[in-house]
């Protein structure tokens, strides 16, 4: 079974690690690109590093980013010199950034760079750039439009946000890698990422939402798995977003956002009561437990969410 997931950082990488225990080669991650920066002269990804180091087996579980036993001192160093320093790169870190770089300056094309990065970290799923073109997310706040690390990593997620916006997607279309992997999906699975600022930019790209349309029409099952339990992100601004934005932070908000896309939703058992509602939007619904504290929980939520999108797709026919 082909499968595609729409991915941010943190909870799109637990959902890869699942997915890729359960259909291994045959998983194609499209990662959001709108928080990447150009930090130090050098191209970083957060979300797209995120998801590799994950699927290596290299994260930082504890911080929740980065690499598991880093060092600083390079950072240190620069902050005892008075660099910029609040958007830290540990050492091991940087050499990744250093690399991809040096590929990039070489004329590599950003797709075949990240597939390359994964090649070398032995990660036997593909990690798909949403395009090649530089889409970037910026929030409007009292202070004005905020580059998305300036407001997630230096402001803390403090600022409200008006609204949201993806510079420079109005003239980025999506790779034939990408479209290729949805064309030949068996199973579309959403991520439970920011529906705000890690799906709506990967949405925003061109080709990609013509395609999924395609796929849904094609009744291939695009299920989405709620990252908001109890009326609470699991991580991140997600739900100060949703209810800033005018939307509601809740398991049924997530599913208003994301529709009419989706054609499946998953939502954890805290939120149970809230299904009735979900399912009359014309989703089909699954209540499970969708936080994944280990590789067991994740690996056993990727089975439910492919059991779930596979049956359901079978009884339809």
């Amino acid at each position: 079974m082909n499968v595609v997931l729409l991915a941010g950082g943190v909870g799109g990488a637990k959902m890869a690690e699942g997915l890729a225990a359960a259909v291994g080669r045959d998983l194609s991650i499209v990662v959001n690109t709108g928080d990447d920066l150009e930090l130090h002269g050098l191209a970083v990804w957060p979300d797209h590093d995120t998801v590799a180091y994950t699927l290596a087996g290299l994260d930082d579980e504890v911080r929740g980013w980065g690499l598991r036993d880093e060092t600083w001192t390079v950072i240190d160093r620069l902050e005892g010199l008075g660099g910029q320093e609040w958007f830290r790169l540990g050492d091991r870190d940087l050499a990744t950034h250093l690399w991809r770089t040096d590929r990039l300056r070489a004329g590599g094309r950003p797709t075949e760079v990240a597939l390359e990065l994964g090649a070398a970290m032995g990660i036997e799923s593909r990690i798909l750039l949403m395009s090649d073109r530089p889409v970037r997310t910026q929030v409007l706040t009292d202070d004005g439009w905020l580059e998305f690390q300036e407001y997630f990593v230096h402001r803390h997620q403090e600022p409200t946000v008006q609204r949201v916006r993806f510079r420079g997607a109005e003239a980025a279309e999506t790779t034939t890698e990408v479209l290729a992997a949805i064309a030949h999906a068996g199973v579309i699975v959403v991520a439970p990422s920011n529906p705000i600022v890690s799906i709506d930019p990967i949405l925003a790209v061109g080709g990609i939402r013509p395609a999924l349309e395609e796929a849904r029409a094609r009744a291939v099952p695009i299920v989405a798995v709620s990252g908001i339990v109890g009326g609470k992100a699991l991580k991140g601004p997600a739900d100060r977003m949703l209810t800033a934005l005018g939307e509601e932070s809740s398991a049924l908000g997530v599913a208003r956002h994301l529709l009419p896309l989706i054609s499946h939703f998953v939502l954890d058992r805290v939120d149970g009561g809230l299904e009735p509602e979900i399912h009359g939007l014309g989703v089909d619904t699954l209540v499970e437990d969708t936080i994944m504290t280990d590789d067991a929980a994740r690996a056993r939520l990727a089975e439910a969410v492919l059991q779930f999108a596979t049956t359901s797709a079978d009884a339809r026919r």
